[in-house]
């Protein structure tokens, strides 16, 4: 039988009764009494303790546990708490030529958000290339190219701002705790099997920014392992670039079996694209939920060389906020992706 905490309006009428009960001819109902005061104060203090021994016995059960509680249990498991990673990668400029831009010079986006330059660099040919990387760490930093940065305190002879000609890749948000949870737990039904597959799924989602992981036995040939990875909170698209692929080769690298000879990649992105007939009822707050939907769909069900169901597709519109009846033009059947292939949403035209 589960234990029943009392209420506060119950202890202090326990505490009431209690003092009745020992002092014969008291009473401590009475509202202003000394007697009355005592027993509220002794209830709130027993109604605090019994706070905090529900807080307790959250934290001594591991999938109810949370913050450095949670942080604790994960690391007695050998579970460590993914770090925030700051954003970096280079930035063309002009000036003049000789001109320097010294190491730790700041740079800002349109919304504030700066970055450092990392090396000194000299302007040669009209132009030099600056390694940047953000000030702080986080998702935030990532920025697409096209850009425009611009100098807090511009160096002489350097122009102003600058438009960037490649993305600025690799800043993640320190681990959730449902994600930690999620790794702890994980790792707790599955075990260490010296490199079996799921060592290698749980060895990738170990690497900051990683969401998905999955692994394909003697994909290359006898003796390998090829694993593909998504980083859904870093990317629009999910799919992570070169400075990714490597990041998680390194990781893998240093513990795998020396026997397995390990191929990471980024799976190749298929663009899935819709087109949808909202009956009765099609409102734009209805249209953004079926995206919603669909996008989680995908998410959910997509791994390369996987099958998107029409059933899948059907029910994620279904299912969405305000719509009651619909009818899907496009796709008009099952899609399958080829081998490292994955589904990515695309687009929807609303018929």
């Amino acid at each position: 039988m589960p234990f029943s905490r009392p209420t506060l309006t119950e202890l202090i009428d326990r505490n009431q009764s209690d003092i009745n009960s020992r002092l014969p001819g008291s009473d401590a109902r009475l509202r202003r009494s000394i007697l009355s005061v005592m027993s509220y104060i002794n209830a709130r203090a027993g109604n605090d303790l019994g706070a905090y021994m529900d807080f307790i016995a959250k934290q001594v059960i591991i999938d109810t546990a949370e913050a450095e509680f949670l942080k604790r249990w994960a690391a007695i498991w050998g579970v460590e708490e993914k770090a925030a990673n700051k954003a970096s990668g280079s930035l063309p400029v002009t000036g003049t030529n000789g001109s320097l831009i010294e190491a730790q010079t700041l740079m800002q986006r349109s919304d504030g958000v700066q970055f450092v330059v990392t090396a000194d660099a000299t302007i040669t040919s009209g132009t030099a290339t600056l390694a940047l990387e953000a000030v702080e760490p986080g998702s935030n930093g990532n920025t697409e190219s096209g850009s425009t940065l611009t100098f807090i305190s511009t160096p002489p002879g350097v122009n102003s701002s600058a438009a960037l000609t490649s993305n600025l890749t690799g800043g993640t948000d320190i681990e959730t705790e449902a994600s930690l949870l999620a790794r702890l737990l994980e790792r707790i039904k599955s075990p260490p099997h010296g490199g079996n597959s799921e060592d290698y799924i749980q060895w990738a989602l170990a690497v900051p920014g990683v969401t998905r992981a999955w692994v394909y036995p003697k994909e290359m040939g006898a003796g390998t392992v090829t694993v593909r990875f998504m980083m859904d909170n870093t990317y629009p698209d999910g799919i992570p670039e070169s400075e990714d692929v490597e990041l998680v080769q390194a990781y893998i690298e240093a513990v795998r079996p020396v026997t397995a000879e390990v191929y990471i990649a980024a799976p190749i992105a298929g663009e899935l694209d819709f087109e949808i007939h909202l009956n009765l009822q099609d409102t734009p707050a209805i249209r953004d939920a079926v995206e919603a939907e669909l996008r989680d769909m995908i998410r959910r069900d997509a791994e390369p060389g996987g099958t998107i169901y029409l059933s899948r597709i059907n029910e994620a519109i279904s299912v969405a906020n305000g719509e009651f009846d619909h009818t899907l033009i496009s796709p008009v059947a099952n899609v399958t992706h080829a081998t490292g292939h994955i589904a990515v949403f695309g687009d929807i035209t609303w018929s």
